[in-house]
């Protein structure tokens, strides 16, 4: 159960479009508008957990036609981002729109997020730590998952608040935006790898 929880832990702390937009709504709508995101995020995690253990999600992708739409859709929606933090100048380049994705916003994004579904893959087909009691291991892991995820995800939420607060010069701005948008290249990659 501890490898479990320690690999939990690597997989969700690691930059993803999820951390990073909980961050994004943090800097660019404050704490309050953050936390209605990430219950969203929070939701869709666990419905894509679920599309994961009952076998829904793999069955989806598998499809000829809407596998690979879904997983390119999703790869192109992730290098729009990219590019978008990469090149945003030296201003913290997080997505900007006239209101706080709320927590619709926050479900959607997970729904399309390529690292949700390979954590959720590897989490849940692997680590087993109960194999005579699988109903047991399953309800564990959901809320060992859960335990780790909500303080690690406000974290991220703190920081970007944080960073809407910070006087940095514009080169710091401007590494900043560069060390996103390498984070979300290597989402991306990995996505486009898996599928």
């Amino acid at each position: 159960m501890l490898s479990f929880a320690t690999a939990i832990f690597f997989l969700i702390i690691t930059p993803g479009i999820g951390v990073l937009t909980a961050a994004g709504v943090g800097a660019g709508y404050g704490f309050a508008a953050g936390i209605r995101f990430l219950i969203g995020l929070c939701i869709g995690t666990n419905a894509v957990a679920v599309l994961t253990v009952t076998g829904i999600a793999a069955i989806v992708l598998a499809n000829p036609i809407l596998g690979p739409v879904l997983l390119y859709g999703s790869v192109a929606y992730l290098l729009y981002l990219a590019f978008k933090i990469g090149w945003a100048g030296s201003k913290i380049a997080f997505v900007e729109r006239q209101t706080a994705p709320g927590i619709v916003g926050g479900f959607l994004l997970q729904l399309i997020n390529p690292k949700a579904y390979a954590v959720n893959t590897t989490l849940f087909s692997g680590f087993h730590f109960m194999p005579e009691n699988m109903s047991m291991e399953l309800a564990l892991k959901f809320l060992i998952i859960n335990a780790i995820w909500v303080p690690v995800h406000l974290l991220w939420l703190w920081a970007g608040v944080s960073l809407k607060h910070l006087d940095l010069s514009e080169r710091s701005q401007s590494v900043i935006n560069k060390g996103m948008a390498l984070s979300m290249l290597i989402v991306v990659g990995l996505a486009a790898m898996k599928g």
